[in-house]
């Protein structure tokens, strides 16, 4: 089932994105060329595969072990803001990026 015109502008509105009448139309061709593409998957007898939750199958965690602080070598707290353009106490300060609401934090 071909996406239509109207498909393709509520799609762009959703994402914020104003197109003009020409390249409206220019998308919905693109658009549909791209779900034809995917056309040859449908054809798959998927009869009894289960689902995956990752693409790459049995991804294993990447995280490393948890070790007690004084195993692991870390860098001091006064020496990691030595360097910083502002501070406030054990903390980065760094101008609110949310606007007047609440200035540095």
């Amino acid at each position: 089932m071909p996406l239509s015109r109207e498909d393709v502008g509520s799609i762009a509105d959703y994402a914020r994105i104003a197109l003009t009448d020409a390249e409206l139309d220019e998308m919905t061709a693109y658009m549909n060329e791209a779900v034809a593409l995917l056309e040859p998957i449908r054809q798959y007898d998927l009869e009894g595969v289960e689902p995956t939750f990752h693409p790459i199958g049995d991804l294993s965690n990447v995280m490393s072990q948890d070790v007690p602080d004084d195993e692991v070598r870390h860098l001091p707290v006064d020496v990691a803001l030595s360097n910083a353009g502002a501070s406030r106490e054990r903390s980065f300060r760094v101008p609110s990026i949310l606007g007047d609401q609440g200035g540095d934090r």
